[in-house]
């Protein structure tokens, strides 16, 4: 098949100039859960945070990752809040032997929720999961939220609460207990009055007259305004997992069943699990009792019956149609040598039926995807290509009432097509989409990121850290009118007071809602403290935590990611500071990251060892 990129190309590229000429205005955004140039950005406990979701009533969906050790002991036994500085990694571990400790808790937000502290973050317990800033519990349930629908439902996935048995084995015991769970994910909905379940359809091995309980995989990644939950499910097992199970089952494993079998679904060293299953696109049916009931999408290809290769499809997005987009394998034009996954959708039949929808891409693009689509039909998503002998990501839309017209590229910074990487995540009503995009062209190093807002009736593309107020990007006002960035003072443990200059850059949007209102992820600039071996603070003689220092002595910053929310604002105007010329500390500065955990698919969770 022929590409109609070129064409698409040509056709946007005209319509950037003409919007160029026309000097149409951007929108201007002010970001509105900043306390004291500060962001209120993470759950209270944890150092990372990230909306995820945000519905027509400014209602928010997100999750917090890291938790933290909160508190250190000073000298005097004294207790010294640390919460606001960058601790070092803590390693993540899969271990049967090793206690199960959460480091993902779901949240949510909302602007009227309190008039002192605006979208402040809210632990939402899922699964009897506690808050994270409680250091008296220890959770093992992760859990996440990814949509939330007008009517505050909300939607997401979690992991089973950890079990445990008594260790029995006479040589190389690590620990007195073996450590387990009934499933690895499972897709969740909440509303005010019930948390549900999502189930897949497949659960069980069954082998003869054996039942091996494996919990399967589910997760839900949006709901509509219908109570209709996307997402995907297992249906079968892989052949490789079978035969693992069946190992688990013969009297060559020496572990009990349960355990044998959490062993092989937790990643390996080269991070493949061994038992994975057929996973399919899914929507699962929210009924008035608080009940689901599931329906699987059809998959982009027919496996002739003998195929033994594990085929995967995912529901991603929704629109109140109850059309489906997402991702699926297929053999690209009906030939079996050109297996791909690519971008989706799926649609009722008169009979009520969803039937599959390929959206065609050429031979040189590798994979494609969808994230969103909203009631007109318009889905936004990513292909995967070499730009300049490069594999770049690059954010297209296509519209399902055209299905012959092709997607489209449009241009992002220039008015031909860059190899600037770039993913939608979310379009509105009004044909707005958000996403993330690459800003600089370095061709060997990590390109940092920035979240985008592109108009559709327009065609203008714009960098949101270029949209917002003053303010917003941390800068304050003198009695002379002159902008500065604000400075934050700090006093360390050798008794000094130390300064650094507030920073905060918008690096991803994720979701848009009619109104305009933004959501999605910031970097803020937040000191660095000094760690022992033991991964304990470094306390100074004054009883204070030490800060890394850089070579001429001030503190060593690197940046966290926040939850942010941005709203078109009422007054003020996009900031025309220089960034760079207000900016004179010695800093250590981190690129922004693409977030990819948090998109790699299927959904991973983290286990993670307390050093």
């Amino acid at each position: 098949m022929k590409s109609k990129l070129d064409k698409a190309l040509s056709l946007v590229a005209l319509g950037v100039l003409g919007v160029l000429n026309s000097a149409h205005a951007a929108p201007v955004y002010e970001i509105v859960n900043i306390d004291n140039y500060d962001l209120l950005g993470t759950l209270e406990g944890t150092r990372n945070g990230y909306a995820l979701g945000v519905n027509a009533n400014d209602e928010l969906v997100g999750i917090s990752k890291g938790k933290k050790k909160l508190n250190t002991t000073d000298v005097d036994g004294g207790v010294i809040d640390v919460e606001d500085g960058i601790a070092p990694e803590e390693t993540i571990t899969y271990s049967i032997t090793t206690a199960i400790v959460a480091n993902n808790f779901a949240f949510i937000a909302k602007e009227n929720d309190d008039t002192s502290n605006p979208w402040l973050p809210t632990f939402d317990s899922i699964n009897g999961t506690t808050p994270p800033r409680d250091t008296t519990v220890t959770n093992s349930v992760d859990t996440f939220y990814y949509g939330i629908s007008d009517s505050g439902i909300k939607v997401g996935s979690m992991t089973a609460p950890e079990k445990k048995v008594e260790n029995t084995a006479t040589t190389d015991a690590t620990d007195d207990y073996w450590y387990y769970r009934d499933y690895e994910s499972r897709g969740v909905a909440k509303s005010s009055d019930a948390e549900i379940p999502l189930l897949p359809p497949y659960t069980q091995y069954v082998k003869d007259d054996e039942t091996v309980e494996l919990g399967g995989w589910s997760a839900a990644t949006a709901i509509n305004n219908n109570n209709l939950v996307a997402g995907y499910a297992s249906t079968d097992i892989s052949k490789y997992g079978s035969d693992r199970v069946t190992y688990c089952l013969s009297t060559d494993n020496t572990l009990p069943l349960d355990v044998c079998v959490q062993r092989e679904q937790y990643p390996n060293s080269s991070g493949t699990r061994n038992i994975q299953y057929q996973t399919r696109a899914y929507v699962w049916k929210i009924e008035d009792d608080n009940t689901a009931t599931g329906t699987v999408l059809p998959l982009g290809l027919t496996p002739a019956s003998d195929n033994t290769l594990t085929f995967t499809a995912q529901a991603l997005g929704l629109n109140d149609n109850d059309v489906a987009v997402g991702r699926s394998h297929v053999y690209r034009n009906n030939n079996t040598d050109k297996l791909r996954q690519d971008a989706a959708y799926w649609t009722k039949d008169t009979e009520g039926n969803y039937q599959y929808h390929w959206i065609p891409m050429s031979d040189s693009i590798s994979s494609s995807i969808a994230y969103d689509i909203n009631d007109s039909g318009i889905v936004v998503g990513s292909y995967r290509s070499y730009i300049q002998g490069y594999l770049r990501d690059k954010f297209f839309y296509f519209d399902i009432n055209t299905p012959d017209v092709g997607y489209v590229t449009p241009n992002d910074f220039a008015t031909t097509t860059t190899d600037l990487s770039s993913k939608p995540k979310d379009i509105n009503n009004q044909g707005q989409v958000v996403g993330y995009i690459e800003t600089t062209y370095d061709k060997e190093k990590p390109r940092p990121k920035a979240g985008f807002l592109y108009e559709k009736s327009t065609g203008e593309f714009s960098n949101l850290n270029t949209l917002l107020t003053c303010e917003s990007k941390g800068f304050e006002k003198d009695d002379q009118g002159n902008w500065s960035r604000h400075q934050v003072e700090v006093q360390d443990g050798s008794g000094k007071t130390l300064t650094y200059n507030t920073d905060i850059l918008v690096v991803e949007a994720t979701s848009i809602n009619e109104e305009g209102t933004i959501v999605g992820t910031a970097f803020i600039r937040k000191p660095s403290y000094q760690f022992d071996d033991d991964g304990n603070v470094v306390i100074g003689e004054n009883g204070l935590p030490l800060f890394e220092l850089s070579g001429s002595g001030e503190p060593v910053t690197a940046y966290i990611p926040r939850m942010v929310v941005l709203k078109p604002a009422t007054n003020g105007e996009a900031c025309t500071v220089d960034d760079d010329s207000t900016d004179t500390g010695n800093y250590e500065r981190e690129g922004a990251a693409s977030l990819a955990w948090l998109f790699a698919l299927p959904l991973i969770w983290f286990r993670r060892r307390i050093r």
